[in-house]
Formats: structure tokens, C-alpha cells, sequence
């Protein structure tokens, strides 16, 4: 039969990995933003020069500045809610570690005081 400490000690483990899982989607969607965010400022930078295209083509332009606008938005919610997730998981992750280690210290005082009862019985079979 596998112990309680050992339970708690691999949902320790799965919680580590879920928050790992958060907090790589959390960067992901932070690095999505910052480059929809970049090519943001390279079009924006590409209209106010002297080149003749973006007064040309304004219209495209125009578009995928509000497409990356949109899409530095859209990354910017989805980090914000991962950055939720995170707080959850490392919430969850506390709590489970603290059981965990409650859960191995009580059996280490159980196993310690079964091995004081064994050797007061021992000590006692010896003297009959």
C-alpha cells in the first residue's frame, strides 16, 4: 500500500509541472505581445519616413498596424489570465507541499514511536 506521504509527494511533483506549464504559457503569450508590439513601431516607423510606399499602400499598412495592435492586445489578456493560473498553481502547489510535509512528519513520529514500543516490549520479554 502505498503511504499518504508518497501520494502527496508525487501531487507535489504533477503541481510543479502544472505550474512549469503556466508559467512557459505566460512567457509565451508576453513574447507574442512584445513582438506584435515591435512590429507595431516598425510600421508606424515605415509610414513616417520619406519612402514613397506606405503613402502608396496606406491602406495595407493601415490594416496590419491594426492587426498587430489587435494581436499584441489579444496576447497581452491571454498572459494576464496564465499570470492567474500561475498565482492558482503555486497556490495549489503550497498547500499540497505543506500537507506533504505534515503527512511525513507524522509518519516519522508514528515510526519512531513504534520503534520505542518495540524496544519496551523487547526490554520487558527480556526481564520475564
Amino acid at each position: 500500500m502505498v503511504s499518504r506521504s508518497d501520494r502527496l509527494k508525487r501531487l507535489v511533483k504533477l503541481q510543479d509541472q502544472i505550474k512549469m506549464m503556466h508559467e512557459m504559457r505566460h512567457a509565451s503569450h508576453l513574447s507574442q505581445a512584445t513582438a506584435a508590439g515591435q512590429e507595431v513601431n516598425e510600421l508606424l516607423e515605415s509610414l513616417n519616413t520619406a519612402s514613397p510606399l506606405p503613402g502608396l499602400f496606406a491602406d495595407i499598412y493601415n490594416r496590419r498596424i491594426g492587426a498587430a495592435m489587435t494581436r499584441q492586445a489579444q496576447a497581452t489578456a491571454h498572459a494576464d489570465v496564465e499570470a492567474g493560473h500561475v498565482a492558482t498553481a503555486t497556490a495549489r502547489s503550497n498547500v499540497v507541499e505543506r500537507a506533504y510535509r505534515d503527512a511525513a512528519r507524522l509518519e516519522e513520529r508514528t515510526q519512531e514511536e513504534k520503534q520505542v514500543l518495540e524496544n519496551i516490549e523487547r526490554g520487558l520479554s527480556d526481564r520475564k
